[in-house]
C-alpha cells in the first residue's frame, strides 16, 4: 500500500515538471550529495554505505554520459571529463580514498555551477524576448 508522503509527492512533481536543463542540474546536485555521503561513510569506516553512495554517484555520471548530444564539439570534451570522473569514482571506491573524492567533487561542482549559469542566462534571454523561446 502506497504511503502519501508529501515530500515524496513534491519531489516527484518537481522532477516531472522540470525542464531538461533543470533535470541536468538535479543530476549534478544528486551526484554531489552522494559523494558527500560516501565521504562521511569513509570517515565512519562504513564500507557498505560508502559503496552504495559511490555507486549512485557513478550511475548519475553514466546518465550524464548517455544524454550527451555528440553532435556538438563541446560534448566530446565533456564525455572525456565524465569518463575520467567515473573512473575516479570507481578508484575512490576500491581504495577508499577521500582525496580522490575531493578531486571529483571539485569537477562536478564546476560542471554544476557552469550549468546553473547557463540556465540563468537562458531564462534572462527568454524573458527579454517576452517569454518566447
Amino acid at each position: 500500500m502506497a504511503t502519501n508522503n508529501p515530500y515524496q509527492s513534491y519531489q516527484a512533481n518537481a522532477v516531472q515538471t522540470a525542464s531538461p536543463g533543470e533535470l541536468t542540474l538535479m543530476l549534478y546536485n544528486g551526484c554531489l550529495k552522494f559523494i558527500k555521503m560516501a565521504r562521511k561513510a569513509m570517515e565512519e569506516n562504513n564500507v557498505g554505505e560508502r559503496h552504495t553512495n559511490l555507486l549512485k554517484a557513478q550511475k548519475i555520471i553514466q546518465e550524464l554520459m548517455v544524454t550527451l548530444n555528440m553532435d556538438y564539439e563541446v560534448a566530446k570534451s565533456m564525455m572525456t571529463m565524465y569518463d575520467y570522473i567515473y573512473r575516479r569514482l570507481v578508484e575512490a571506491n576500491i581504495k577508499s580514498d577521500a582525496a580522490i573524492l575531493d578531486e571529483v567533487e571539485g569537477y562536478v561542482t564546476e560542471f554544476r555551477d557552469t550549468w546553473k549559469q547557463v540556465i540563468q542566462l537562458n531564462r534572462q534571454r527568454q524573458y527579454a524576448q517576452g517569454g518566447q523561446a
